[in-house]
């Protein structure tokens, strides 16, 4: 019985992480249509959710010393890569598009494991690669000459490279006695992406005013500081932590693929809250992205020590750390000790967003 509790409370705070992620976007995109640059709305995103989990960083601050380069690289990758791609991806094309190609990570990361680490790959495994890109190609209308701006779909696909570097990173000190927390992954990795990101977007000149006023929302009149307040609070703190918890109480897997329902959930919201209509082709594509990330998540093994294997686990976030993306946590208190937890949040978002 109590099992059973576990497991319908951490699927439905997987759902819960999944919903708060796909929101990200269609908050995000309000502002900077009102006059915010997509760095800047990227800033106060990461600087706001930075200053929440300031206590974890400081209960944790004994990874500075232990795990500095990886806190650093999830810091680059993971939170300002991730962050600042697809933001400034959603300023050019549709949110649901650009969360669809972030989906492509899972793939990539095959071709990580298969070409750098020289490991083989499954043939299901190659099969979801082919299915995502062939889902891909529907969504952006290749024989269409590629109807959406290009620099847009350069910049979604940039997201989806840097939630590669988060499974990478994810994958470090699996085997080490005293692994990172995911947690403190994530604190730190928001304290250093709003180092990172004051440096590049320069906040100090940002048009401080939008904030104070109201966005637009397909026809509707929003408060800007509600709008922010959802990115930070819920879309980026909330979604983390329901992430790595939901994780703890599922099996990576399982909690990996309820993530795949944050492109769906951020395509249905743009939909019904922006205004974003995507056509059949799009649709159908977009399922079949997901259906490939589905496929070559669950299809690579876990366990390399028992010898040369796909990598383990890509899925969808932030560490669990994902950005978008909450998943790094491992169910235990490991970053890496079963990176398929990495499945459990890209968003971008893991994803990012």
């Amino acid at each position: 019985m109590h099992a059973s509790q576990g497991r319908s409370a951490g699927l439905g705070l997987a759902l819960a992480s999944a919903f708060a992620f796909g929101g990200s976007g269609v908050a995000a995109k309000p502002l900077i249509e009102a006059g915010l640059d997509p760095l800047h709305v990227v800033w106060l995103r990461v600087a706001g959710a930075a200053l929440v989990m300031l206590p974890v960083a400081w209960r944790h601050r004994g990874l500075l010393r232990r795990r500095p380069a990886l806190l650093v690289g999830f810091g680059l990758l993971a939170v300002a890569g991730v962050q600042t791609c697809y933001f400034a991806a959603i300023s050019r094309i549709p949110v649901g598009v650009a969360l669809l190609i972030e989906y492509l990570a899972p793939a990539l990361v095959l071709g990580w494991v298969r070409f750098v680490q020289r490991r083989p790959v499954t043939r299901a495994a190659a099969l979801g690669v082919v299915l995502a890109a062939g889902g891909l190609a529907c969504v952006v209308q290749v024989w269409s000459g590629l109807t959406f701006d290009l620099v847009g779909l350069l910049l979604a696909l940039a997201a989806a490279c840097c939630q590669v570097g988060y499974f990478v990173l994810s994958d470090q000190g699996a085997d080490e006695a005293e692994q990172a927390d995911p947690l403190g992954v994530i604190a730190y990795g928001l304290l250093i992406g709003t180092l990172v990101l004051t440096a590049v977007a320069r906040p100090w000149s940002m048009d401080w005013g939008v904030l104070g006023g109201r966005a637009d929302m397909d026809g509707t009149s929003v408060p800007a500081w509600l709008l922010l307040g959802w990115i930070v609070l819920i879309a980026t703190v909330l979604a983390y932590v329901t992430g790595v918890i939901s994780v703890r109480r599922l099996s990576p897997q399982v909690a990996g693929v309820v993530a795949c329902l944050e492109a769906v959930i951020a395509t249905v919201l743009a939909w019904v809250l922006l205004g974003e209509h995507l056509g059949a082709p799009q649709i159908v594509g977009g399922a079949v992205v997901l259906v490939g990330a589905f496929i070559a998540q669950s299809s690579t093994p876990k366990a390399p020590a028992a010898g040369p294997v796909a990598g383990s686990g890509s899925g969808s976030d932030v560490a669990g750390v994902g950005p978008d993306a909450a998943g790094a946590g491992s169910g235990v208190d490991g970053l890496g000790s079963a990176s398929g937890a990495a499945g459990a949040e890209l968003s971008a978002g893991r994803t990012a967003p």
